[in-house]
């Protein structure tokens, strides 16, 4: 695309918005859609419009134009079109379209799933059929689901490799099993790479968050190629550390210290002391270095052996697991010492999954999650750097 129809594009687009407002951002997406296509059709063939060139491999075939829903409103889309490929061509579908409606996609097969296996409600029927546009049946769904399979269960199975810090995480979703409601645990791995990359390294679903769950998850990540661990950031799941032990036992742990805060609360006998002790522990956390925590720490256990004696006891226990970061460098501590980046994580893919709400099985759920963990994968690792690994 040249500069004068970059130029030209952005007009349209400012000019769509400023003669109709807020309402016309679906059309808004589109032209910039449509541009973006025509662009990358161009990049496909090897030459623009009307233009001749000897790396030409095929020829424009016009537009077929298609509407999609999106959060932002209907999308009206002029999808290129391409005509005398050579034959061993794969043919030409615009990767800007596939990237952005992926997961939307994976939703939409979720909602029909629950339709056509008659475990839907009114409601989820009515949203599949807003989403979808149009009726569903099993032969599509079919079809469809298989291609989006392929591909997700590609990403989910590509190789890796070196990966610094490893952050591990669950959340649950309900899945209907063996004529029940159950809550399905969603296990989540990110990574931060040599290069200080974050990276999505996988996900896995299974009816329980058991330590062979978290080994078998751990244990295929290894398989396919992680190596490098210097640390791993988690919460305090049971299965998790024992699955951890079998599996990894030389490399340190790291306990997100946002769930210690949290945790030290049960602990607190009084309404009145639970600022003061969450200020104590923040100044742990907060100490310049290992031997300032630990001293800190130790006044904390004397401070409330007497006042608040099961909270002193769990402090002296379980405030260490979350003092491992002061072994990295200093500036990575800021960012390693809790899960919550993976915590995110889990709420935006929360957003996608509460309009289900019901999984009509353990597959729809992994479909769904592995689409938007693609993503948001990508944009990761094509974005900019988390950590700066030169401090190493």
């Amino acid at each position: 695309m040249t500069h004068h129809e970059n130029d030209t594009t952005i007009a349209r687009v400012m000019e769509t918005l400023i003669s109709n407002g807020m309402e016309s951002m679906g059309e808004a997406f589109g032209i910039l859609y449509n541009a973006a296509m025509e662009m990358e059709r161009s990049q496909f063939l090897g030459a623009g419009r009307y233009e001749r060139s000897e790396n030409r491999i095929g020829q424009a075939n016009g537009f077929k134009d298609k509407e999609i829903n999106s959060r932002v409103g209907k999308i009206p889309l002029r999808i290129p079109q391409v005509r005398d490929l050579p034959k061993d061509s794969e043919g030409f579908y615009p990767k800007s379209l596939e990237r952005g409606i992926r997961s939307e996609r994976a939703l939409k097969l979720a909602l029909a799933e629950m339709y056509i296996h008659g475990v839907s409600t009114r409601k989820v029927t009515k949203i599949t059929e807003e989403l979808c546009g149009l009726e569903v049946s099993s032969m599509a769904v079919s079809r469809a689901t298989k291609l989006l399979d392929e591909e997700v269960a590609a990403w989910r199975n590509r190789k890796l490799g070196t990966i610094r810090y490893l952050v591990l995480d669950a959340r649950y979703e309900k899945v209907r099993h063996g004529g029940s409601v159950i809550d399905c645990a969603v296990l989540v791995a990110i990574g931060v790479d040599e290069k200080g990359k974050r990276t999505v390294l996988g996900t896995s679903v299974a009816l329980s968050e058991a330590e062979i769950h978290w080994r078998a998850f751990i244990t295929s990540l290894l398989d396919r190629g992680m190596r490098g661990v210097r640390m791993v950031v988690s919460d305090a799941h049971e299965g998790l550390k024992k699955a951890m032990q079998a599996t990894m036992p030389s490399v340190p742990w790291q306990r997100c210290q946002c769930h210690l805060q949290r945790n030290a609360q049960a602990y607190v006998p009084k309404a009145s002391m639970k600022e003061p002790v969450a200020a104590a522990l923040r100044q742990i956390f907060t100490a310049t270095d290992r031997a300032e925590a630990d001293q800190k720490l130790k006044d904390f256990v004397q401070k409330y052996e007497k006042t608040a004696p099961r909270l002193s006891e769990w402090a002296e226990g379980s405030i260490p697991e979350g003092l491992t970061v002061f072994l990295l460098p200093v500036t990575h501590q800021k960012r390693m010492r809790t899960s919550n980046s993976i915590e995110r994580l889990n709420k935006e893919i929360k957003r996608r999954t509460r309009v289900a709400t019901l999984f009509p099985n353990e597959e729809s759920l992994l479909r769904l999650v592995s689409a938007v963990l693609a993503e948001i994968s990508e944009d990761w690792e094509t974005g900019k750097v988390y950590l700066n690994m030169e401090a190493e």
